[in-house]
């Protein structure tokens, strides 16, 4: 399975932020739209990302304030991967990494954001078409009659 199976299914709604916005329209767009993560973009440009961690950290820094822009509390080098890379590698550096989230690039192109949570459904989505497949086969398990059976213990 790879990321643009998961992109497929999740949709192409994208939520994106330039780097000079302030961090409190940041968080009101987060918070509007449920979301966990925006995009930084700059010129066109892949540049970071913001997610609530940094939003916290930065929070808790200014004694309970929301103040500064992105651009002072962003990732600017944030994890990326391709719409061709493989889900357990997905997986991998994500875990290593302690990420969860991350843009998905093809060329210079941003094509969407993945999170922990998508990749665990794929993967136990995937998990549960393959038990689901393992159990029709054995439900459809063809059944010897005795004589055949016993003729293949004397040989």
């Amino acid at each position: 399975m790879k990321v643009s199976d998961i992109l497929r299914v999740k949709g192409s709604t994208l939520f994106t932020v330039m780097p000079e916005q302030s961090l409190a329209q940041a968080a009101e767009t987060m918070a509007e739209h449920d979301i966990g993560s925006l995009v930084v973009m700059e010129f066109g440009e892949l540049v970071g990302m913001l997610t609530f961690r940094e939003v916290i950290q930065a929070v808790v820094k200014s004694g309970g304030v929301v103040n500064g822009t992105v651009r002072s509390v962003m990732d600017d080098h944030p994890l990326i991967c391709t719409p061709e890379t493989e889900i357990d590698e997905v997986r991998r550096m994500m875990l290593n990494h302690h990420s969860r989230y991350m843009p998905v690039m093809s060329n210079k192109t941003l094509m969407g954001v993945i999170s922990f949570y998508d990749v665990a459904k794929a993967v136990v989505d995937s998990q549960d078409f393959e038990n689901r497949m393992l159990k029709a086969y054995i439900r459809d398990w063809p059944v010897e009659d005795e004589t055949a059976a016993e003729r293949r213990v004397l040989l």
